[in-house]
């Protein structure tokens, strides 16, 4: 079993969910790193008081912005793998030793958890635009990706060193696929649970989609 990873949690005004998330990781003995992305709310000292590592953006930039400067940090350490999952408790915790074994027994340089074996709970826009984005990704990277847009994820340290990431929103999930696959590296998925909360979604399906298309085009055009 991969043991030596660490967590990291991009974070945006999740004062009521973050502490009980890293209090219950540190039970497991992992490191935690979160990014709060400029939040209104006692994110971050909530972070620090449960011990996380924590960075703090002034204001909002973005949850790509966010990962981008939490795999920066995190590669100054010696981690094998980074766990990344959201701070809304929409991730099942009990999740991760699934994610620990799909890379062990497939060799898998990126795992993301898949959600849509089970979309009973999933907004429908979100459904819709989910699946219209995984087959766009799944063909471009060559690959079956069936949750292209799960934030829940595991990846080597290996393919962070290889890959630029330059998005700084919610494009950046199908950026890392994209330039991932296309480095060559293995990408696999494993079924995850997701409680959706009462909270609205900071997801803009129409904007987002555009981000995301606009992201494909780049990376089309450089080819």
């Amino acid at each position: 079993m991969i043991k030596n990873f660490c967590v990291l949690i991009p974070s945006y005004n999740e004062a009521k969910t973050i502490g009980g998330i890293i209090k219950e990781l540190k039970r497991r003995g992992l490191t935690i790193y979160v990014v709060d992305d400029g939040s209104i709310d006692d994110t971050a000292s909530i972070a620090k008081a449960e011990g996380a590592v924590v960075v703090t953006h002034e204001k909002n930039k973005g949850k790509g912005a966010s990962l981008r400067e939490g795999f920066l940090s995190i590669l100054e350490s010696d981690y094998d793998c980074v766990l990344v999952m959201d701070g809304d408790n929409q991730h099942a915790l009990s999740d991760i030793d699934s994610f620990l074994k799909k890379m062990e027994e497939t060799n898998a340089d990126m795992v993301i958890g898949n959600r849509m074996l089970d979309t009973s709970s999933m907004p429908h826009t979100r459904l819709l635009v989910n699946r219209f984005m995984s087959q766009v990704i799944s063909r471009i990277a060559a690959q079956y990706i069936p949750d292209s847009q799960c934030g829940f994820r595991l990846i080597k340290r290996s393919v962070l060193q290889k890959i630029r990431l330059e998005s700084s929103n919610y494009e950046i999930e199908s950026e890392m696929i994209v330039k991932a696959a296309r480095e060559g590296f293995k990408i696999e998925s494993v079924p995850t649970k997701t409680v959706y909360q009462d909270e609205k979604s900071r997801i803009n399906p129409i904007v987002d989609t555009i981000r995301f298309v606009a992201l494909l085009l780049k990376i089309l055009l450089r080819r």
